[in-house]
Formats: C-alpha cells, sequence, structure tokens
C-alpha cells in the first residue's frame, strides 16, 4: 500500500515538472523562473546525477531534495494564470517527455564536460605543477 502511495507522488511530481517546464515557454514566465526551471526540468529527467547514485546517502539525498524544492520554488515564481495553463495542457498531452529528457540530458553531460575540462587544465598547467 504504501509503495502505491510513493507511486502515486512520484507521478504526480513528474506531472507538476512537466506542467512547470511547459510554464518556462511561456512569455509570461520570468527570466529567472524560467532559469531556475532550466536546471530543474534538466536535473529532473537527466539519467546522470551531480551527485551519482551510487555514492552512499548523498546519492539519492540529492534527488529527494534538489527536485521538490526546486518546482516548489519554481511554482511560486510563475503566475497562477500560466501554471493553471500548462497544468491543464499536461492533462491533455501525450507523450512530450521525450523531448525533455533530451534536453536535460543534454545540459547534464555539458555541464560535467565542463567541471572536467576544468579539473584537466589545473592538473595539466604548468603554474599548478610548479607550485607558482
Amino acid at each position: 500500500m504504501m509503495f502505491e502511495q510513493l507511486k502515486s507522488r512520484a507521478r504526480a511530481l513528474k506531472k507538476e515538472v512537466h506542467a512547470v517546464y511547459l510554464a518556462a515557454k511561456d512569455p509570461r514566465t520570468p527570466w529567472f523562473a524560467k532559469a531556475l526551471i532550466s536546471f530543474i526540468v534538466a536535473y529532473t529527467v537527466s539519467p546522470i546525477d551531480l551527485i551519482p547514485d551510487f555514492i552512499p546517502i548523498l546519492g539519492y539525498l540529492d534527488d529527494l531534495v534538489i527536485v521538490p524544492l526546486g518546482v516548489a520554488l519554481a511554482i511560486l515564481m510563475i503566475p497562477p494564470e500560466v501554471l493553471d495553463e500548462a497544468r491543464e495542457n499536461v492533462k491533455q498531452a501525450q507523450g512530450p517527455e521525450r523531448n525533455v529528457e533530451i534536453v536535460g540530458t543534454t545540459l547534464i553531460v555539458l555541464l560535467w564536460i565542463g567541471i572536467l575540462a576544468i579539473i584537466y587544465r589545473l592538473i595539466t598547467s604548468a603554474s599548478f605543477l610548479t607550485g607558482n
């Protein structure tokens, strides 16, 4: 019974994330809300996490904290009429999550590539090796 409740809540959160994503495309949504929404949607649908799931506790804790708090904050930033329209569109839509998944995966992969490039640059720079 408890597992079914968790599944139901996960589905509801996924629909809410989709509605927030649709609201971000609306010109009535402020730019700062769009920036937060872009990060949250990308993080939510990406199969790659900032903290990998194999790291004990932290790997799952980041998903359990970042996503719900980010969605809640984004909902507060979106004008109510825009969010209501987006929720209605989610009810009528069928299968649009694939495009969001591709964008999310791409953003997280680019973030990791950037981090790795910075680390590589630090390691290979002469000033790092000589201590200057």
